[in-house]
């Protein structure tokens, strides 16, 4: 049964979809492509008219999954509200692909590598343009050490067992960004 353009399309859609989720849940080792279709609803061997390999999708599920995480309208302090609350913290699956996939990149390709790379410049500029203006150099430097801050507050609110910390973690990076930026 000939499939047409369009259902290719949605068909490569819903299996970057599932894999992104099931990648920031489980980890990139802990998913088969198996499983991934599984989800999905497809066979295994349809994996193969849109991927030559596991490693394949994982690159382009990082590019796709980056490509779709935005500040969103420019209000950079809703982000970050948003951002480093214990509801994003609390749902790996459906949050942020740089705080549920960045540490485990290294262990991947260099064409998952280049889209982890490409992924964080695209999040840069978009954080830059939400923040307040001022001059280039700070604004940079600002975009950069607030995602360096809510990746890494994130990636540690979800590491510990203790939800107070884990709160705590949220709360006093939000009040740092804040005082910094805001």
């Amino acid at each position: 049964m000939k499939v047409s353009r369009e259902q290719m399309a949605e068909n490569r859609r819903r299996i970057l979809d599932v894999a992104s989720r099931l990648f920031k849940d489980k980890g990139f080792e802990a998913v088969s492509v198996a499983e991934v279709m599984k989800a999905v609803g497809l066979t295994h061997g349809a994996f193969y008219g849109h991927f030559s390999s596991k490693d394949d999708l994982v690159a382009q599920t990082l590019a796709y999954a980056l490509a779709g995480d935005s500040v969103g309208d420019g209000d950079f302090s809703g982000f970050v509200r948003s951002y480093l609350a214990p509801r994003h913290r609390d749902n790996a699956s459906t949050g942020c692909p740089t705080a549920g996939l960045a540490a485990a990149v290294r262990h991947q390709t260099p064409a998952a590598k280049a889209a982890m790379t490409e992924g964080l410049r695209e999040q840069l500029a978009r954080i830059e343009k939400a923040l307040p203006k001022q001059d280039s150099a700070d604004t940079r430097r600002a975009a950069i050490g607030s995602w360096a801050a809510m990746v890494g507050a994130v990636i540690l609110a979800r590491a510990v067992d203790d939800p107070e910390l884990s709160d705590e973690v949220l709360d006093e990076t939000r009040a740092w960004i804040d005082s910094r930026v805001g």
